[in-house]
């Protein structure tokens, strides 16, 4: 902890220093899976791309403790390593555990245990005048629930202590076919209310293709079977396996998946955007051109050329949730607007079951007058080539989430006004926190998530792309993949070159 310590009054007397000048500052934590631009400098950054170990895991307990820049793929192996696997694992291996908190990040087993910002039992947190405090769902819970989904608006997280429980080898997968998006809002609902289950979600290939896939933790595969995997060059991207073995099924189709390839089965093809690239690149999207191009095709190296060519800003990269009641209304209207299949499906578990929990951005989500449950739609994919029409498209979304009582997932881009994104989220809740804790004159969450034009022009002037290649097919998209290069994304893709990302815990035999 001597080296932890360090650096965390390292940090504390930088935040004394932006203190006193009442200074805004960013964070800069090494890694981004964000998809907005943003303008970094020395002079108003404070660095915390050190904290990045797991410092225990608690077999007793079954807990974590880990620093914030901790990537999900490395806590999962420390569990693992110790027969233990986290509550809630974010879909990319390189998401941290500090993002995860801060930005309301779920996945598939969020419909048992909620957002990952809930899983952790305290964390330790330095408040902008410097003060390192320690905040859990007891002790300061207003401190706890204000920081989470805060985007680093209330202070800097340095410390989590996450909970864990028993692993298991295997992943029992059960791909459910279902030929209407009513259909599917029934099946999840039906797959969620099923205590056996562990996992759910669910892709819309088109309105009339849809699969609702339910897994559970399994010890052993049944003899005669063998396990899918979804982690190697050889293997099939998620999506597309899912497809191709759901296509004609009039059953139920089930597979038996290791536990760290269910875990980031996402990871290859980044859901399946990665397939809108061979197209920009006027490549064959085929079997053996996904082989040739893998380490190219993880979510750590998608997200860095995005950023370092701007190709983010041409695309609809939005995560939606609504109530139950209002999903089949909103499905049906991405359906006739926006035309973007496929579709990701993820029911989440927002209610807040802790007794003092009304705070921060979700206060709203401690409510027992509040849907228990929100769908999860992610909305991903090339969006017009007119500026004017992707915001216009952008807009249209966020006017029918406010119709329908719905929310976005802020690590997205966000192009409310001011006065609308405070109509969704509960400002005053956030305010209040933000005051008590020396907060107020940092940027607000909505400056830091709304689409800031200013940063985007800045990113590109920054670059050493000629301008006369900038915003040119294929060269921009080519500049993004050689900065991924450069910055040793693919190398490290390629030393990853391993059947799992982290080893299974031991087989039990059945």
């Amino acid at each position: 902890m001597e080296s932890h310590n360090d650096a965390v009054a390292s940090i504390s007397a930088r935040l004394q220093q932006f203190y006193a000048l009442r200074q805004p500052f960013r964070v800069y934590h090494g890694s981004t899976n964000s998809t907005r631009a943003a303008a970094k400098s020395r002079d108003n950054t404070v660095d915390t791309s050190a904290l990045d170990h797991v410092l225990e895991i608690d077999g007793a307990k079954k807990t974590a403790l880990v620093e914030p820049n901790v990537p999900m793929d490395v806590l999962v192996a420390a569990a693992v390593e110790k027969g233990l696997v986290p509550l809630v694992v974010m879909e990319f291996p390189g998401i941290t555990v500090g993002g995860g908190f801060s930005g309301s990040a779920g996945e598939s087993s969020s419909c048992r245990h909620g957002p990952f910002d809930g899983t952790a039992n305290w964390i330790e947190i330095v408040l902008p005048d410097g003060e390192v405090a320690r905040a859990s769902k007891t002790e300061r819970p207003d401190l706890f629930w204000g920081a989470a989904s805060a985007f680093g608006t209330l202070g800097v997280v340095t410390l989590l202590e996450v909970q864990l429980r028993d692993a298991k080898p295997f992943v029992e997968l059960t791909h459910h076919p279902v030929s209407s998006f009513p259909d599917a809002r029934q099946k999840i609902q039906d797959e969620v209310a099923n205590e056996s289950v562990d996992y759910v979600d669910g892709i819309a290939f088109s309105s009339t293709s849809l699969v609702i896939s339910s897994g559970r933790l399994v010890d052993a595969v049944p003899a005669g079977t063998e396990p899918r995997g979804y982690l190697r060059r050889r293997d099939p991207w998620f999506y597309l396996d899912v497809q191709k073995r759901t296509r004609r099924a009039k059953q139920p189709v089930v597979d038996y998946v290791p536990l760290v390839d269910y875990l980031f089965r996402w990871d290859r093809g980044g859901f399946w955007v990665a397939r809108y690239a061979y197209k920009y690149f006027f490549t064959p999207f085929n079997r053996i051109t996904r082989a040739l191009l893998d380490s190219f095709m993880h979510a750590r190296v998608m997200y860095h050329a995005l950023h370092k060519s701007g190709l983010s800003d041409t695309y609809i990269i939005q995560d939606v949730g609504v109530a139950y009641d209002a999903a089949n209304d909103f499905a049906r209207w991405v359906d006739e607007t926006l035309h973007i299949y496929p579709v990701w499906m993820c029911p989440l578990r927002v209610r807040r079951d802790a007794p003092d929990a009304a705070y921060g951005l979700h206060a709203d989500f401690a409510d027992p007058d509040k849907p228990e449950f929100m769908l999860n739609f992610g909305v991903w994919g090339p969006g017009p080539g007119d500026y004017k029409e992707l915001v216009r498209l952008n807009r249209a979304i966020e006017h029918k989430l406010h119709e329908i009582g719905g929310q976005k997932t802020l690590y997205a881009q966000a192009y409310y006004t001011e006065e609308e994104f405070w109509q969704t989220y509960n400002r005053p809740a956030y305010d209040s926190v933000r005051e008590k804790y020396h907060a107020s004159h940092l940027p607000s969450v909505y400056d830091k998530v709304k689409v800031d034009d200013n940063a985007k022009r800045d990113v590109m002037e920054g670059s050493r792309m000629p301008k006369l290649l900038q915003n040119v097919r294929p060269f921009q998209g080519l500049y993004g993949v050689y900065k991924a290069w450069r910055g040793g994304d693919y190398l490290l893709q390629s030393k990853k070159n391993t059947p799992t990302a982290a080893p299974s815990p031991p087989k039990q035999n059945s």
